[in-house]
């Protein structure tokens, strides 16, 4: 079963159970799925992928705003957003840890044959590429950055 349809399975029981928290953050979702499918060039289909990036730019959204709400002194909205970010994450693969980024990235950084921070590049563009969805990349560009200074 697709994404898509999993969340339309989810949205009914929400409802049927007048989760409104929930509901906010499924509805979320579908709403930036089905603008992702009438996004110009896009297929009949979302990839894998083109979810998973969606998820976390929601998941993104949602980070940034909370935090103008809590420096904002704002705690019911920032209260509401960190509850559709949480709904949202349920729907991502399982994040990996720091420690794990940074043990996929000592090797990654030897396979490439980065030495210095200029080599940064390189190495950032295979390691999103190869943890899309699993790690962060704020998180990936600071465990880089650590590695190669």
């Amino acid at each position: 079963m697709s994404l898509k349809e999993t969340i339309d399975q989810d949205i009914k029981k929400a409802m049927l159970a007048k989760e409104a928290d929930k509901l906010r953050g499924l509805r979320a979702i579908k709403s930036a799925l089905l603008l992702a499918l009438t996004e110009k060039g896009a297929s009949e289909e979302i990839s894998e992928e083109a979810e998973i990036k969606v998820l976390q730019k929601l998941v993104k959204q949602r980070k940034e705003s909370a935090d103008i709400y809590k420096a904002q002194n704002r705690d019911d909205l920032y209260q509401i957003e960190v509850e559709e970010q949480a709904v949202i994450e349920a729907y991502l693969p399982k994040q990996m840890s720091k420690e794990e980024v940074e043990t996929y990235l000592k090797d990654l950084i030897s396979r490439v044959g980065a030495t210095s921070v200029k080599d940064m590049g390189k190495v950032m563009g295979a390691a999103n590429k190869e943890l899309a969805g699993k790690a962060d990349g704020k998180t990936i560009s600071e465990v880089v950055k650590q590695l190669l200074a």
